[in-house]
């Protein structure tokens, strides 16, 4: 049974907590740029990203020594001082920057501590991970649609403060959620150094030749293919179409993700991984419909595919992760695994602009594309990838690859 107690309250954690932060995207361009420009929104973005990025790791070692709920309740409560203090702040005049560069970062530290646990206590709290992993990739992206809208509509009529009160507001939602989770009996990681708890992670990670074959490849989609997409797109779709086209091509993405979504639920490959692989496919034709200046329809057929094959793979991946990885190592190997995939990112959308500027926005995207084909059937030959088959139950001891 899926909707037991502990996975409800685990799950409006999880889209509260999403629905505020697609807020915040918002809410943070709009109010930061009209006082600072853009480039206040880009130091604010990396004074995020930066101690994120620094502190995932021990993210990781912490969850597996405390357990993934009360590092993420902690985190969730660190995050709603920070937004709160931006909110008060907001809703009396306007924050100088150095404030909203200290409270970002102090998220970011916050998120790296939460973002760990976010794969290890699924397990915990369904015994079907995929169906729970699908349920929430779903409500997820339909949060990812109202956020927005919803933080443009409050942002008009009542301000920043109020759009940054709100985002405090979800995280106490899911502090008060995660405090009432019981997940019984924690696997917890032997004691030892903080170095020690570090390199036995990478020991494991470096085991599973599945999966750091996958996070060599999303690396490489960091930097060629997730990067330029974002930047590239917006200004090439915006500058054909309109600006109200990209929207509608980012709520197509949305609903394509609610669709992918929804496919989880009743699809279970035997060998997941391959079919997320061939599925991700489907995400190269938005990038493509964009390179060869596709008409609007075009475009939003494009992205529902993207949306779709983007939430397919990430729902077969995740579930992969939580039952092939031991319990009292998931939380580091997931840290490992965040850092892979999100430490290329920001490469990928600094260099697209300087690299569009030298050679033309069009060919950095159909390099995307080709950079893509090359990922996905880099997956598919590689046999602990393809051959890797669905397990029934969350593993309970090491079993390398």
């Amino acid at each position: 049974m899926l909707w037991t107690a502990n996975f409800t309250r685990y799950f409006v954690a999880r889209c509260v907590s999403v629905f505020g932060d697609a807020m915040l995207l918002v809410a943070s361009a709009l109010a930061i740029g009209a006082s600072y420009g853009a480039t206040g929104i880009g130091v604010v973005l990396a004074a995020w990203m930066v101690p994120f990025l620094g502190f995932i790791l021990f993210g990781g070692v912490f969850a597996d020594r405390l357990g993934a709920r009360p590092l993420m309740l902690g985190a969730d409560l660190v995050r709603l001082t920070a937004q709160g203090t931006v909110a008060a702040v907001f809703l009396t005049g306007v924050p100088p920057l150095w404030l909203l560069i200290l409270c970002s970062a102090v998220s970011g530290a916050a998120t790296a501590m939460y973002q760990p646990g976010v794969n290890g206590i699924v397990p915990l709290v369904t015994d079907d991970p995929q169906r729970a992993n699908a349920t929430i990739r779903v409500a997820n992206a339909i949060a990812e649609l109202l956020g927005p809208a919803v933080a443009g509509v409050l942002f008009g009529f009542a301000g920043a403060g109020v759009v940054y009160a709100v985002d405090a507001a979800t995280f106490a939602v899911s502090a008060v959620c995660l405090a009432t989770v019981r997940t019984g009996r924690i696997p917890r990681a032997a004691r030892a150094s903080m170095a020690a708890d570090l390199v036995a992670g990478w020991r494991e990670f470096r085991a599973r030749t599945w999966l750091w074959s996958v996070i060599l490849v999303w690396v490489a989609f960091g930097i060629f293919l997730f990067g330029p997409l974002l930047p590239l797109g917006a200004v090439l779709v915006s500058g054909e179409h309109g600006a109200p086209a990209y929207g509608w091509m980012q709520s197509a993405v949305g609903a394509g993700t609610i669709l992918g979504g929804l496919a989880a639920l009743r699809l279970r490959p035997a060998r997941p991984l391959a079919a997320g692989a061939v599925a991700m496919a489907g995400y190269l034709l938005l990038p493509l419909a964009i390179a060869l200046h596709g008409t609007l329809p075009a475009l939003l057929a494009a992205a529902v595919a993207n949306g779709g094959a983007w939430a397919f793979w990430s729902v077969m991946w995740q579930t992969s992760v939580q039952t092939r990885v031991p319990p009292d190592m998931l939380n580091r190997l997931t840290a490992y695994e965040v850092l892979g995939s999100d430490g290329s990112l920001p490469v990928g959308q600094a260099l697209a602009g300087p690299v569009a500027g030298a050679v033309g926005a069009e060919r950095v995207l159909g390099a995307s594309v080709l950079v893509g084909l090359l990922g996905c059937a880099a997956l598919l030959l590689t046999p602990a990838v393809r051959g890797l088959r669905r397990a029934a139950e969350p593993v309970s001891s090491p079993a390398a690859t």
